[in-house]
């Protein structure tokens, strides 16, 4: 497992960043560099479960680690979604889970700094170093209003 990095400065406060990450609309919007119709059921509470899906139905199960809102959001994966079956327990998800997914935010008073750091299977790297920039471009654009 490898622990990638990427952030975005955005000229919006942590409070906007953060709302227009996690709203529903929005989330729609930025995760689609991810996959297309990408969102999430659940919530985005320390302790909630919350899964993250694609169109198919497919996608990943996670539990909210830490919510502290405008400052950081810690997603512990648990597992996979596949035909509408979580696996949280084959050998293919034990190898790779629980990964974690944390998002920094930092304000200078003019704009925030958004820090992902995102564990990774090797097999998905290459896929993440070339989605993320696009997601946090996206992600920036919404929060900027554009």
């Amino acid at each position: 497992m490898k622990t990638l990095h990427f952030a975005a400065r955005i000229n919006a406060s942590p409070k906007t960043v953060w709302e227009v990450m996690i709203a529903p609309d929005t989330y729609r919007a930025w995760t689609s560099e991810f996959a297309e119709g990408s969102y999430f059921e659940g919530s985005w509470n320390k302790g909630d479960r919350i899964c993250f899906l694609g169109p198919g139905g497919g996608g990943m199960v996670a539990v909210i680690n830490e919510s502290r809102p405008y400052e950081f959001l810690s997603i512990k994966h648990l597992g996979e979604i596949k035909d509408g079956v979580e696996d949280t327990q084959s050998e293919a998800v034990r190898v790779w889970a629980p990964a974690y997914e944390n998002y920094t935010f930092s304000s200078d008073g003019a704009a925030t700094e958004l820090a992902v750091d995102m564990d990774v299977a090797p097999a998905w790297e290459e896929y993440m170093q070339e989605a993320w920039p696009k997601a946090l471009a996206k992600l920036k654009a919404l929060g900027e209003g554009n």
